[in-house]
């Protein structure tokens, strides 16, 4: 394992205006927490975190933290918060953690191969989970979990309990039935359309309110012939008197 080493500053004042000057410098503020000792607020490194989180480990990467006036810890980078326009990071969360006790962490679930459901039967591949939470040492945090799905066919699910993993070493805490990929049929894809639409907001209402209509013009019809017929037996009355 690559040995990776962060250093930071302990970060006197806080507030948006100091975070905004800190960003500017190419530090993000940052806070450390975990272990025995208590949180700290710091500045780390904005390129160095973020090589961090793009490297093969990513969240998961285990590094030396230095923080001066503070002993050496080892560290992992917990949670972190991105401008959704930019892109650039604007706060970061660092763990502390003690390599001989076991921690929870989540692992990226990757799959290889074509799916027979997809090659043979023509269904479309869906990946439903695309990440599980363990509970292992800090040592054996893997990267990814791979998973040969090439013998999924339409109507067959791969779920956790599928997973390859090395139960020796990792415990995993994702409910075992949880679906993590599937193939479906292109007909199911079809039929979903139909049956969406027939539930919409408003569609009921509209449906009850349609006949309405010509219920309301039928009956009207009605009335005026009954007026017409009305006005026809008078006439007919008014010449019989006058003979």
């Amino acid at each position: 394992m690559q040995q990776i080493t962060v250093e930071a500053t302990p970060r006197e004042s806080r507030g948006k205006n100091e975070a905004r000057r800190t960003r500017q410098t190419g530090a993000v503020p940052a806070v450390v927490y975990g272990g025995q000792d208590g949180p700290v607020a710091v500045n780390v490194s904005a390129k160095q975190v973020g090589a961090i989180l793009r490297s093969e480990s990513g969240h998961n990467t285990i590094f030396t933290l230095k923080v001066a006036g503070h002993k050496e810890a080892m560290a992992l980078v917990k949670d972190w918060q991105v401008d959704p326009v930019k892109g650039s990071l604007l706060h970061v969360d660092l763990l502390r953690i003690a390599m001989d006790v076991k921690m929870r962490v989540k692992v990226p679930v990757h799959t290889i191969g074509e799916p027979a459901g997809v090659k043979q039967q023509g269904g479309i591949f869906e990946m439903v989970t695309r990440e599980v939470e363990l509970e292992c040492l800090p040592a054996d945090i893997p990267m990814e979990i791979r998973v040969d799905v090439s013998e999924l066919l339409i109507g067959k699910h791969l779920r956790a309990s599928d997973l390859p993993v090395d139960k020796a070493k990792l415990n995993m805490l994702t409910d075992p039935e949880r679906v993590i990929a599937h193939v479906v049929s292109i007909k199911e894809e079809e039929v979903a359309a139909p049956e969406a639409a027939a539930v919409a907001p408003g569609a009921e209402g509209a449906a009850a309110a349609a006949p309405a209509e010509p219920e309301v013009i039928k009956k009207g019809k009605k009335e005026a012939e009954g007026e017409e017929g009305e006005g026809e037996k008078s006439e007919k009355a008014e010449k019989k008197e006058k003979k």
